[in-house]
């Protein structure tokens, strides 16, 4: 395939969206082989198609979402604008472990059904690329579950799934003031478990103070390592307590969340390679106030990620799009740093090197957009101007 007669945004680092107004993209066994100006473009055979101006790129990547749960938590949102703070619901029962309840009561068709509608909303903007949580379980059946359901998205869908195993998301009831317990016999267990079964790709944890501290979450890590995989971190969302520092300790993917991160954080990331991972929908969701240190991130380097942190209690969004306006509005991202967020460094986010970027060698993950011009996916609200999405070089919106 020979995509023609349009403009490209590559975002290959250097200049802003790597644009390139003339493009055009050969595509073959799945793969980009050429991507450039149209008049440079080598004599080629195969199937030519003339996109008449229409933008080009890289394909998005939501590269955090909680997607496969039970049940929903609407009467929490009401709580919640009647004056309940998120911590207080958590520590009544509710929040995560009413999720737990119903995704335990749930089972693999089930959390399927359930899931692919939400799915279906993000492959309708562009995604190509999911990454997808367990930690609605916080038992080892349960955990298991929802890693089978993510793997079994990849079959349901032309998608590509990364696996996230979160047993530290939350303390289980029956294992209330005893974390360490938690951890020693269901958490780490269900890890050798899931990486045994190959259902694991990072292993992820949530440090906050109405979940677990750095010295839990370091001994789940060190478990990781053994195991040979990769570590990220739901860090510093509601309060700082060192989480950013020691996913840069660790060489961690990410560290997510991070409003509380400071600049001393984001020199240790950048140090590290830790990539930042942005969530305006809780921010949104939640309604706060503490922004993440945007100017710190850009000062020392540090990759930004944007996702949709999509779960069913503080950000029920389905929309990358909203995503990347939320990150310009709210955090005050460029709309090129969003784009960036969504392609680029949410590969990096994941440990990805084969897309997020329209280049010789790259998976054929395209998104072609009726806009002229990348910063309208970032400006617009409530608007989907995709064309068609390039999935592994065939089209399949």
């Amino acid at each position: 395939m020979i995509l023609t007669d349009c403009t490209l945004a590559t975002m290959t680092p250097g200049t802003p969206y790597g644009l390139i107004p003339d493009g055009s993209v050969v595509i073959s066994g799945g793969m980009i082989t050429w991507a450039g100006p149209q008049q440079e473009m080598p004599p080629q055979s195969g199937e030519r198609r003339s996109l008449g101006g229409k933008l080009v790129t890289p394909a998005l990547i939501d590269c955090h979402t909680h997607i496969i749960h039970g049940g929903h938590r609407a009467e929490e949102f009401e709580l919640r604008l009647n004056g309940a703070s998120y911590e207080a619901i958590a520590k009544a029962g509710g929040g995560i472990m009413s999720t737990v309840h119903a995704t335990r009561g749930a089972s693999e068709a089930a959390l399927l059904e359930a899931a692919l509608p939400r799915v279906d909303a993000l492959i309708a903007e562009g995604v190509t690329t999911l990454e997808v949580k367990s930690g609605y379980g916080l038992d080892r059946d349960t955990e298991l579950r929802m890693l089978r359901v993510a793997r079994a998205l990849e079959a349901a869908r032309p998608l590509r799934v990364v696996t996230s195993f979160l047993g530290a998301h939350a303390v289980p009831e029956a294992y209330a003031g005893r974390a360490d317990a938690y951890l020693e016999e269901i958490c780490l267990p269900t890890l050798r478990a899931a990486a045994a079964e190959g259902l694991v790709d990072a292993v992820d944890g949530f440090c906050e103070g109405i979940a677990f501290t750095p010295d839990q979450i370091a001994r789940v890590f060190d478990e990781a390592q053994a195991l040979g995989l990769p570590v990220k971190l739901h860090a510093e969302q509601l309060s700082y307590l060192g989480g950013a520092a020691l996913a840069a300790q660790y060489g961690a993917l990410s560290a997510d969340h991070v409003e509380y991160a400071t600049p001393e954080d984001a020199a240790a990331m950048a140090k590290a390679g830790t990539a930042a991972v942005l969530l305006p929908g809780a921010f949104y969701t939640l309604r706060e106030t503490k922004i993440p240190s945007i100017a710190a991130f850009r000062e020392h380097g540090v990759a930004m990620a944007l996702a949709t942190d999509n779960n069913p209690g503080s950000s029920p969004l389905t929309s990358l799009l909203l995503a990347m306006n939320m990150g310009c509005t709210l955090f005050r991202l460029t709309p090129a740093e969003a784009w960036a967020g969504v392609t680029r460094h949410a590969a990096q986010a994941l440990g990805l090197t084969d897309c997020g970027q329209i280049a010789p060698g790259l998976r054929a993950d395209l998104a072609i957009w009726d806009v002229e011009h990348p910063a309208e996916l970032s400006y617009r609200i409530g608007f989907n101007p995709l064309s068609e999405r390039i999935f592994g070089g065939a089209t399949c919106v």
